[in-house]
């Protein structure tokens, strides 16, 4: 801080060391309440039940509004996103996982990285302020656009231009007063591909998730039984659904994640039918134990993999 005395000096400091850190991507956005568009919109998704089995998401509603609440003296809301996009893939014929869930629960990577940034950060504000990373009631993809990241898709992604959207997303509020990036605006042009694609219709509108109908959701939240509406289009899936991004023209940048702890261990890939019919509950435990899957348990993995068998059975057309 010595050398600088300018504030858009210290945040460009402050974004090479996040890179440096190995973020792939870092803006900047003042800290202020969430707009009365977002606000209003988001009361009513709750209102109508599309959340679906998250009922955490009804919590902390005036904390999502207002990050100043979840930091009192927050001025700076710095964003950045870690690319997960496989170095390697599944065969074809194994029970379907979502790209995220290939390597380590990005949680602990995440967080790693952000404290590493908030020591860095501390230098400059004299606090370390609030680490991030979907633990927090804090508007993630909001905040990335605000910061200049990217734009939210039709699909409901953030998606940074140039490089897709296949991107793990984390905030760090500091009582820092740094300059803001400008905003991303929204670039899906007359492109529907995602909400067309979607197996079961769980994009209403453009941005919008009816999580009630959401395969990621079902096969990973959902704890009891899954509506057959949803299971019989469930196809090859097992755990969560990456139909609306693969489909995206933007992902057409992606470029596998150089993020070792993402990538995909053998016992991983080898996960077959013959695997999956055998596994155990200590399995389980030793294939995922870094992992986010972890998160849908044993048994909804299971039931996932029963539901898997019938749909090779009796494809839907």
């Amino acid at each position: 801080m010595a050398s600088c005395s300018k504030p858009s000096e210290w945040r460009e400091i402050i974004r090479n060391e996040a890179l440096r850190i190995g973020f792939d991507a870092c803006g900047f956005a003042r800290v202020e309440e969430v707009d009365v568009d977002m606000r209003d919109s988001y009361r009513q998704w709750l209102a109508s039940g599309k959340q679906a089995q998250m009922g955490y998401l009804d919590n902390y509603v005036e904390l999502r509004d207002n990050p100043a609440l979840l930091y009192p003296g927050a001025r700076t809301m710095i964003c950045v996103a870690l690319n997960y996009y496989p170095v390697r893939f599944q065969s074809g014929e194994s029970p379907r996982f979502a790209y995220y869930a290939y390597g380590w629960d990005y949680h602990d990577v995440m967080r790693d990285k952000l404290r590493q940034l908030a020591v860095f950060v501390s230098s400059y504000s004299g606090d370390t302020g609030r680490v991030c990373c979907d633990t927090a009631p804090v508007r993630e993809r909001y905040w990335a656009v605000r910061a200049g990241l990217g734009f939210i898709g039709k699909n409901a992604q953030l998606i940074i231009p140039g490089k897709g959207s296949f991107f793990f997303l984390g905030e760090l509020i500091t009582s820092l007063d740094l300059p803001p990036d400008s905003p991303v605006v929204a670039r899906c042009g007359d492109c529907s591909r995602c909400m067309d694609s979607c197996p079961t219709g769980a994009l209403y509108a453009p941005g919008s998730v009816d999580a009630r109908l959401c395969i990621s959701c079902q096969t990973i939240e959902n704890k009891g039984d899954i509506a057959p509406f949803v299971a019989d289009r469930m196809g090859d899936r097992v755990y969560g659904c990456d139909t609306c991004q693969q489909c995206c023209p933007w992902n057409k940048s992606a470029r596998p994640s150089v993020h070792h702890e993402f990538a995909p261990s053998e016992e991983f890939l080898a996960l077959d039918a013959s695997r999956f019919e055998t596994m155990t509950p200590d399995d389980f435990n030793r294939i995922f134990r870094h992992s986010a899957v972890k998160r849908a348990k044993y048994a909804g993995l299971k039931r996932n993999f029963e539901i898997w068998k019938k749909n090779r059975k009796s494809p839907i057309e």
